[in-house]
């Protein structure tokens, strides 16, 4: 089936608008933006571009918190029940649909204490997945994806795909900026051996593209089932490229709560097969590093519970030593293994670093740079083994870019 990208303009009464540069609080999420900005509208915003097409429908829809409309951040499913549609139920990824859920932690079928609307989880082989998308029309997506293979909002996408192209419904994908969407990097999975919920397409672990061009990706290199392909329409972003930062209006999930923590997420979500914190169980995950050895560094911290953080808690009620990344710019970081291979080369017994080796090569999609690192081998000679395989890929890349790229 044929892709559709729609780009005509929404109504400018709507006034939905997000903008590109922010003011005051560097990190900070949701925070007013600099009024010289041109505006960035998100797919979701451009009410005009897909009401129409819901009406007299049975409409089923894949949100969460980030699944907001306009400046004042309503929640798209009061906005789309406000405007009589017909919504039949939600489907929530990991997190749950109003984000309170922590990472790992299984969730089942509940109803939305706000809006009584009844939902689904994508996740432990849920029996009535088939019978549920069945009995609509049409599928809205939309989540706010972060850039990276291993944030698993983007395997809730290809399974939302495989259910509209089993039953033969069409999706719509309210499209979003990709906050790193600047780049692409690290090692591409190619071995099916280390296929996961952290990895479960072939591409570049900073794989630089939005949900809408991820999707259309999907479609075009056949990686449905027996080569399905979904009936898929994307609402573009207006005004964003990928050259252009995105300040995230909503955290994405409890443990990427400003701006800084979804830039160092790219490079620092790895040291999560080990027993290394990242800084969960304080008020700045993603922007701390740490164990409770002081070779780590004179910088301390003691992790204990915050919400959305309690249950996986690495190094929780202990000091922590290490080092403290909170005050870098949130628009300078781009993805590196320097802090990867500056604490395994700290660690005294190597052999103990890789705590949870089968989950690193998972969130890696390969075996490879463990083994690498293992070997003392430097950045530069891990990023030139996997230099080939990221041109390709970006070659790949081009063929699905609805947006100017950053190269």
């Amino acid at each position: 089936m044929l892709t559709c990208v729609v780009s005509f303009l929404s109504l400018a009464s709507c006034g939905q608008t997000r903008r590109s540069v922010q003011m005051g609080d560097k990190n900070a999420i949701g925070t007013v933006n600099d009024i010289a900005a041109v505006a960035i509208t998100p797919g979701a915003d451009r009410l005009s571009s897909y009401l129409p097409q819901l009406k007299g429908k049975k409409v089923g829809i894949m949100g969460n918190q980030t699944s907001i409309v306009g400046v004042d951040k309503r929640h798209l499913v009061d906005v789309l029940l406000e405007n009589k549609v017909d919504l039949k139920f939600a489907f929530a990824p990991e997190h749950g649909f109003r984000g309170n859920v922590e990472r790992g932690e299984k969730f089942g079928n509940d109803i939305d204490r706000k809006t009584g609307l009844p939902l689904f989880t994508l996740y432990g082989g849920n029996k009535k997945q088939d019978s549920i998308v069945n009995s609509i029309d049409v599928m809205i997506f939309d989540l706010q994806d972060v850039g990276a293979r291993f944030y698993t909002y983007i395997t809730s996408l290809h399974r939302v795909m495989e259910l509209c192209a089993k039953h033969n419904k069409k999706l719509i994908v309210l499209d979003r900026p990709n906050p790193n969407g600047d780049q692409v990097d690290g090692p591409v999975r190619h071995d099916d051996k280390f296929k996961s919920d952290v990895s479960w397409h072939k591409i570049a672990m900073i794989h630089g593209l939005t949900i809408g061009e991820l999707a259309q990706m999907i479609n075009g290199e056949k990686w449905l089932e027996n080569g399905r392909q979904a009936d898929l329409e994307i609402i573009k972003v207006q005004n964003w490229d990928h050259k252009k930062m995105y300040d995230l209006p909503v955290i994405p999930s409890p443990s990427l709560p400003n701006q800084l923590s979804v830039r160092l997420y790219l490079s620092l979500c790895l040291f999560e097969g080990t027993d290394i914190s990242v800084g969960r169980g304080t008020d700045w995950p993603f922007q701390v590093l740490g164990y409770t050895n002081p070779v780590y560094g004179s910088f301390t911290f003691t992790p204990g519970e915050r919400h959305g953080m309690s249950k996986h808690v690495e190094g929780k009620g202990v000091k922590n030593y290490g080092i403290d990344l909170r005050d870098l710019n949130p628009n300078e970081q781009k993805f590196t293994l320097k802090y990867l291979l500056d604490f395994y080369q700290k660690t005294p017994d190597k052999s103990t670093f890789f705590a949870r080796p089968e989950f690193f090569d998972k969130l890696a999609g390969t075996d490879q740079l463990r083994k690498q690192i293992i070997a003392g081998e430097s950045e530069m000679q891990i990023r030139d083994s996997w230099a080939a395989d990221l041109k390709a890929y970006k070659q790949m890349r081009k063929k699905y870019l609805l947006y100017t790229d950053f190269e």
